[in-house]
């Protein structure tokens, strides 16, 4: 739902956190970001406690000082993704290459140059907007399905920042699923990003941190009805300030059995992968997502639901 005030507000920080940092140097940037992340932690204890909730569920081995550290971690991280959003809105394909690197490009432009198309199995981990950037800053035709923002402004932002390097952006909605089949067919890359709850659009229970864990199975389903490899692929921040994109090889899509069953095993596969990236670098994922909230005794009939 819209709120006019409050949207207003949030448009005209973010404008001028944004113009502020965009107008320095990337490490002063980043510097300056995580400042500002961490202020902004102190001041929604909400939000924190979430993320520690969270954190305990997923690492109940953890000590609560390893825990906050996390905490202290993501600060850190989405302070410095901020800045590098802001970057992004002026940076040149070249000044992104030189940023981020790339292992396993060969699993998404092999079947790119066969003709075939590739779908992405993603995730809200490390700078993925980078990652769209620095994909299509290498070459990659990418075609990816959002979720729109209720500030349209802000969501005209975001769309232009994307488009700067050639990503074709689809909404989420009724004729998604039909534009994203039209982009393989056309030989393009489908990113999706499959790790956050949305009860609205179909899915399935998998396991997530040893948790049945609604996710979109719209990435497998794709996959299998078209014959296109499902590729895992995500980007972490290194220590020197460089990113890594890392994509991995097509996973193995089983080709008997009803069709929800193979949907909800290539949507464990995926989500297995997520779960990977994660547990590597836990302080750059978006732990104040409300990833186990939707529960199977609360989804609708007429959505796709596996009975695992």
């Amino acid at each position: 739902m819209a709120h006019p005030v409050r949207d207003g507000l949030l448009y005209h920080g973010v404008m001028a956190v944004l113009g502020g940092l965009g107008r320095a140097p990337l490490g002063l940037g980043r510097r300056v970001g995580r400042v500002v992340s961490r202020a902004l932690l102190r001041t929604l204890p909400r939000e924190r406690r979430r993320v520690e909730r969270h954190l305990a569920i997923a690492f109940p081995e953890l000590s609560a000082v390893d825990r906050r550290r996390i905490v202290r971690g993501c600060a850190d991280h989405f302070g410095s993704m901020l800045a590098e959003v802001a970057w992004l809105l002026r940076a040149a394909p070249h000044e992104v290459t030189r940023l981020v690197d790339i292992e396993g490009f060969e699993h998404l432009m092999d079947p790119i140059r066969r003709g075939r198309g590739v779908v992405l199995g993603t995730g809200h981990a490390g700078n993925w907007e980078l990652c769209n950037a620095a994909l299509c800053a290498y070459g990659l035709p990418l075609t990816i399905a959002v979720r729109e923002l209720h500030e349209a402004r802000l969501d005209r932002l975001i769309t232009t920042l994307r488009g700067r390097f050639g990503t074709e952006v689809i909404s989420r909605g009724a004729a998604a699923g039909r534009r994203l089949l039209e982009g393989l067919h056309r030989g393009r890359c489908v990113g999706l990003l499959i790790d956050q709850d949305i009860p609205s659009i179909p899915g399935v229970f998998v396991p997530f941190f040893g948790r049945p864990a609604w996710t979109p199975s719209g990435a497998a389903m794709i996959a299998l009805r078209t014959g296109s490899p499902l590729v895992p692929g995500f980007i972490h921040r290194r220590p020197d300030g460089t990113h890594l994109v890392k994509i991995g090889a097509p996973l193995a899509a089983a080709t008997e059995g009803s069709l929800e069953d193979r949907v909800w095993e290539l949507t464990a596969a995926v989500t297995a992968a997520v779960e990977w990236q994660v547990r590597s670098w836990p302080e750059q994922w978006v732990w104040m997502h409300r990833r186990w909230r939707t529960r199977p005794e609360d989804t609708s009939s007429e959505t796709f639901v596996s009975k695992r």
